[in-house]
């Protein structure tokens, strides 16, 4: 299938589906912003309900959530700004490539995550424990190795500073 034929147009809503293990974690409708095929970039307000407070970053609502999805990488990028548009940082979750059909983008989270602050000086490596209590390792031990690649690439990416080049 061609690049256009998969691609969504600028403007067009979908609803964004994270699945994790295999069931629905949340599903919110965003805006495309643009998708060349491979990378799918999507805005949505924070879908979820009242404020999650990580300690390291508030996620509340009025922030908005500029997306990228790939079809052909193992992360996702959050862009998160708050209402006042003041970056906060860059959440990523470490997932599937993502699939799109009828509307909807799929991406399923395989447990790791990784945060980068505003200034670039705060990389965390997030929910490992998870990932190994998931037992990911043990089912899919291929994907299980991409997950960790795609997440020790974020990180360094971001240490050397060459973070946002994923998303300019």
């Amino acid at each position: 299938m061609s690049a256009s034929a998969r691609s969504a147009e600028a403007g067009t809503r979908i609803e964004i589906v994270l699945v994790k293990a295999g069931r629905t974690k949340l599903r919110y409708p965003a805006s495309v912003v643009s998708d060349d095929g491979t990378r799918l970039t999507a805005v949505a307000p924070w879908a979820a309900e009242g404020i999650r407070d990580f300690g390291f970053v508030r996620f509340e609502p009025g922030d908005v959530f500029t997306e990228h999805y790939w079809r052909d990488r193992w992360y996702a990028v959050k862009e998160v700004r708050g209402a006042d548009s003041a970056l906060k940082g860059w959440y990523c979750d470490i997932t599937r490539p993502a699939v799109t059909r009828d509307g909807e983008l799929i991406a399923e989270d395989l447990d790791l995550d990784l945060w980068v602050s505003a200034d670039g000086a705060t990389v965390l490596r997030l929910d490992e424990d998870e990932f190994t209590e998931s037992g990911l390792a043990e089912r899919d031990p291929d994907a299980a190795a991409r997950a960790i690649a795609a997440l020790d690439e974020l990180e360094l990416l971001a240490k050397l500073g060459r973070f946002t080049a994923l998303i300019d």
